[in-house]
């Protein structure tokens, strides 16, 4: 009889990510990351002293995730942070139960917009953005506040399917955001 194959403590976590990716962060418990291994719940609370701690690990999970899909963009300067915001808005139309999980669950929780825009996380965003804007960073974090409230509140709509994506006029709208916070920061500059 060959030797069961070995649960990680990784496969438990990608694997609660699937979970919330698929159901719902409400559905990570050992029984569906078990199922899903094909193993006994013992592997997973062998790594995991309680569900609330793979639902943490499953969400830092989930925040790369994130990170890695927004910074998919290429083109010009603008062209990335137009679509930055392009791609958060379609993040929820894609993944609605992981964008959930991340800004709807209470996990996030603790983390002000303002301790997020000073997180290591966002450097990549804030650098592509002050690059783009030609900006010093205090009045690139200025742009990004106004950006994220517009593209938060228009991802948050769509993933609650209040909203249906038209990427076009969210195209339209987000260029007139973008545009109006970096004028307005240069017209303060004067």
């Amino acid at each position: 009889m060959p030797p069961k194959p070995k649960i990680t403590r990784e496969m438990v976590i990608d694997t609660a990510f699937e979970v919330a990716r698929e159901a719902g962060w409400e559905n990570i418990n050992a029984r569906t990351v078990s199922n899903k291994l094909n193993c006994s719940t013992h592997p997973v609370m062998y790594h995991f002293a309680t569900i609330e701690e793979l639902k943490l690990a499953a969400f830092d999970r989930t925040d790369r995730f994130h990170l890695e899909y927004l910074m998919n963009v290429s083109g010009n300067e603008e062209e990335i942070m137009l679509g930055i915001g392009l791609n958060y808005i379609r993040f929820a139309v894609d993944e609605p139960n992981l964008f959930r999980f991340l800004f709807q669950s209470g996990y996030a929780e603790g983390n002000s917009l303002l301790e997020i825009i000073n997180s290591e996380g966002l450097v990549p965003v804030l650098s592509a953005m002050q690059r783009g804007m030609n900006l010093d960073l205090d009045q690139t974090k200025e742009v990004f506040i106004t950006l994220a409230m517009f593209v938060h509140g228009y991802a948050s709509i769509i993933a609650n399917n209040s909203l249906d994506f038209d990427e076009k006029l969210i195209a339209k709208h987000l260029e007139r955001v973008y545009t109006g916070a970096i004028f307005a920061i240069r017209e303060e500059m004067k």
